[in-house]
C-alpha cells in the first residue's frame, strides 16, 4: 500500500491515483472526474498494471494552473 498523499498536495512527479486526487486536490466525486475525463474536460489517465489506472502529476498540474486552482 502507497503511503497517503496529504490533502491539496500534488506531487511535482510521479503519479497519483484516484483516491488520492478526489476530493482532496479536484473538489468533485470520483464519477464526476471519470465523466470529466469521457468529455475530455479532464487529463486521461494512465494504466500503469491490470488493477492499477494513474493520473500523471505533470500533466494535472497544468490543468489545475489552466483552471486557475493553486495548491
Amino acid at each position: 500500500m502507497s503511503p497517503s498523499i496529504p490533502p491539496n498536495h500534488l506531487p511535482k512527479k510521479g503519479f497519483i491515483r484516484i483516491k488520492n486526487l478526489v476530493p482532496g486536490i479536484v473538489p468533485v466525486s470520483a464519477p464526476t472526474l471519470w465523466r470529466w475525463v469521457a468529455a475530455g474536460q479532464f487529463p486521461k489517465p494512465v494504466k500503469l498494471g491490470i488493477n492499477t489506472t494513474a493520473w500523471d502529476c505533470a500533466s494535472l498540474q497544468k490543468w489545475l494552473d489552466e483552471k486557475g486552482s493553486t495548491k
